[in-house]
C-alpha cells in the first residue's frame, strides 16, 4: 500500500509539472503582448532569446522578418512610430509543449475609424524565453 501511495504521488507530480510550464509560457506570451501594447520594444526584448526569429508564414512561403534581439527591437520601434494606435489582444491561447498558439486581434485607428483583424501566431520557446514567432496572415 505504501508503494502504491508513493507511485500515485509521483504520477501526480509528473502530470502537474507540464501544467506549470504551460502556465508560465502562456504568461510569458501575455506579458510579451502587453509590452507590445505599451509600445515598449525594449521590454518586449526581455521575453525573447538573443537569436529570436520573427517569421511570416504565407502559404508555402516562410519569410524571416527579423533575426536577433537587436533587429526585433529596431523593427518594433519603427513599427510603433508608424502606428501609434496599434494594439493587440489575445483572444484565444493554447499551450502544447514548447509552443503557444494564439489568435490575436489587432486594432488600430485609420482616418479616425477603428479597424481590426485577427491573425494566428505560434510562439516557440527555448526554456523560458521566446525563440521564434510564426505569424500567419490576417483572416
Amino acid at each position: 500500500m505504501r508503494h502504491l501511495a508513493s507511485c500515485f504521488m509521483f504520477f501526480c507530480f509528473v502530470l502537474s509539472a507540464p501544467g506549470l510550464a504551460a502556465s508560465e509560457r502562456s504568461e510569458q506570451v501575455k506579458a510579451f503582448v502587453a509590452a507590445f501594447n505599451a509600445h515598449n520594444a525594449e521590454l518586449m526584448s526581455q521575453y525573447v532569446t538573443d537569436d529570436i526569429q520573427w517569421l511570416s508564414v504565407n502559404g508555402d512561403r516562410i519569410a524571416v522578418e527579423t533575426s536577433g534581439k537587436t533587429e526585433l527591437t529596431e523593427a518594433m520601434d519603427g513599427y510603433f512610430k508608424s502606428c501609434a494606435s496599434c494594439q493587440s489582444e489575445v483572444t484565444d491561447l493554447t499551450v502544447l509543449g514548447n509552443r503557444v498558439s494564439t489568435v490575436e486581434e489587432a486594432s488600430w485607428r485609420q482616418n479616425g475609424e477603428l479597424r481590426s483583424q485577427k491573425s494566428l501566431a505560434i510562439y516557440e520557446f527555448n526554456n523560458s524565453l521566446i525563440r521564434r514567432v510564426y505569424y500567419f496572415p490576417a483572416e
